[in-house]
């Protein structure tokens, strides 16, 4: 049993680890529901704290009996399902690592993935079984679940060396010692500014996730959390599903987010609890006026007034975080006064944070930096890239502060606000340009649905800015609208800051949850420029 760091510090969590704290769970409300599966088609299903755990070690059997041991990593390839967390805590109760992928990815980014971890078998769903047996190398076998994205396979649709995932099931695995510096999960940074990176998180980082999680957001035993954001992201998992297990709630998991059945099953299951992203909010504010509901909380990035109002939730927890903070870092808790529109909160108890000018010089009031977080590692944040030393040395500063490449505002009553990414500061000629600075603009100009901004290359300025617009409609022309959009840009921002190139696209390219590819656009802003402008 490790309790200790092998320095003598002993953890809030010494002498257990994610298999323990289930058993524990299970322990103590064997009989309420802890997961509840609402697919898009089909019958719903549900399992008690008892009968998730008794799945879960029956798994983890199946895995052992097949050969995978401890530190063997384990490829879970699924959009949302129940298999996605009983595999992924069947490697917990193994003590192999679950190594969870972007169900979005291509065959080749699944490839690089993949090879980046070096996974020795697969979990997926029938839609993806093909593309995995195909692109991952090196398996030993793959599991199947029997359904996902809405399709049911049928055995010879299935690629060879594949079994079913209900065949996983072996006998009931007796815990093992607990370990809590061992590692349990490798999530990929969601590869916006540049390539994924594994993040590998420790058992005592899923425990650290579900303990300040429930505390900070002030998680109950009687709420129901909708999820539907994918648990190969933080705020799926470690920001709502890990809290809300610690605090004996009930989860109701959605394969993917539904405009129009996200408020149907929160009526129907009466839920109070549910983390959003921008893009959730905007299709549900294009709806009429919600119905009744029992939401108390919604998990956000921020805070937005009209939408709270709007949807008439008490409250917003807003909160900051990335892959490798394990949780949230900054948090806004409303006991310690009103937040400001868009204002993100207060630094957690939990972490340090410090925002520095490009010359290391502390942020004042009303100004902008680098936000800086100094955690434990393994504990707080997350223990290492994967495979990857040299990364993971070039993220943390020499005082052990890991420099998140977000930059900030710290406002005047001490309430952070985000401002963009580092990597979408600009530099033209020496002078630093936001990109956020000019998307506002030309997102204003009538026409416009979206709009992305980035750097490319130029001999004479090093970078210039390239704007990437997707129109609102096919109406009117190209040249027009261009047009417009260069007005805009030379009434209201300086010369340096106005987009060298404006480029018309169908759609932004995404990663994740639909954010952004900034590093998509870049490369495709570099080929454009190597072009003559074309006339519309």
């Amino acid at each position: 049993m490790r309790s200790t760091d092998g320095g003598g510090h002993v953890s809030p969590f010494a002498g257990i680890d994610v298999a323990t704290m289930l058993v524990r769970l299970a322990d103590a409300r064997p009989n309420h529901p802890m997961l509840v599966w609402v697919p898009a088609e089909g019958e719903e299903a549900s399992w008690t704290y008892s009968q998730f755990v008794h799945q879960v070690r029956c798994v983890a059997g199946g895995l052992s009996a097949r050969g995978i041991s401890v530190g063997d990593r384990i490829l879970v390839h699924l959009e949302n399902a129940p298999e996605a967390l009983i595999a992924r805590f069947a490697c917990a109760w193994l003590g192999a690592i679950c190594v969870a992928t972007n169900a979005m990815a291509t065959g080749p980014e699944l490839a690089v993935l993949a090879d980046a971890v070096g996974v020795r078998a697969a979990i997926t769903q029938p839609s993806l079984a093909e593309m995995v047996a195909s692109h991952v190398r090196g398996l030993d076998w793959i599991a199947t679940t029997d359904s996902g994205a809405g399709h049911t396979a049928r055995p010879n649709e299935l690629p060879q060396r594949s079994d079913r995932f209900a065949s996983l099931c072996g006998e009931p695995m007796p815990m093992r010692a607990p370990d809590l510096t061992l590692p349990a999960l490798i999530l990929f940074t969601t590869g916006t500014t540049a390539r994924a990176k594994a993040v590998l998180w420790t058992h005592e980082n899923m425990l650290w996730a579900a303990r300040l999680g429930a505390a900070q957001q002030g998680f109950l035993a009687s709420d129901v959390t909708q999820l539907f954001l994918p648990l190969f992201h933080v705020v799926g998992f470690s920001w709502a599903f890990l809290p809300a297990i610690w605090s004996g709630g009930t989860v109701v998991l959605q394969p993917r987010f539904s405009a129009t059945r996200f408020w149907p099953t929160a009526v129907a299951h009466r839920s109070t609890v549910s983390p959003h992203v921008p893009f959730t909010m905007a299709a549900l504010m294009q709806q009429e006026r919600p119905p009744a509901h029992h939401f108390r909380q919604w998990i956000t990035n921020r805070q937005m007034p009209r939408e709270q109002a709007h949807f008439g939730i008490e409250q917003f927890s807003s909160a900051w975080g990335m892959t490798e903070m394990i949780s949230q870092p900054i948090i806004g808790d409303p006991r310690l006064g009103p937040l400001a529109a868009n204002a993100v909160g207060r630094p957690s108890v939990g972490y340090e944070v410090r925002i520095v000018d490009e010359r290391g010089r502390g942020a004042l009031a009303g100004e902008n930096g680098e936000l800086l977080v100094r955690g434990i590692r393994g504990r707080s944040i997350f223990l290492e890239y994967f495979g990857d030393a040299d990364a993971t040395r070039n993220a943390f500063e020499e005082d052990g502060f890991f420099r998140s490449g977000d930059r900030v505002r710290l406002n005047e009553d001490g309430t952070i606000t985000f401002v963009d990414r580092i990597k979408d500061v600009i530099k033209v000629g020496g002078e630093g340009v936001a990109a956020s600075e000019i998307e506002a603009v030309i997102q204003a100009v009538p026409g416009v649905a979206e709009v992305a901004v980035v750097a490319g290359p130029d001999p004479l300025r090093s970078e210039v800015p390239v704007a990437f617009v997707v129109r609102h409609s096919k109406d009117g022309s190209e040249g027009q609208l261009r047009a417009e959009i260069e007005e805009a840009c030379k009434l209201t921002l300086a010369r340096f800051k106005v987009p060298r190139r404006i480029i018309f696209i169908d759609q932004l390219p995404r990663v994740g949850f639909g954010k952004v590819s900034k590093a998509k656009l870049r490369v495709l802003a570099t080929e454009a420029l190597d072009k003559p402008v074309s006339a519309s």
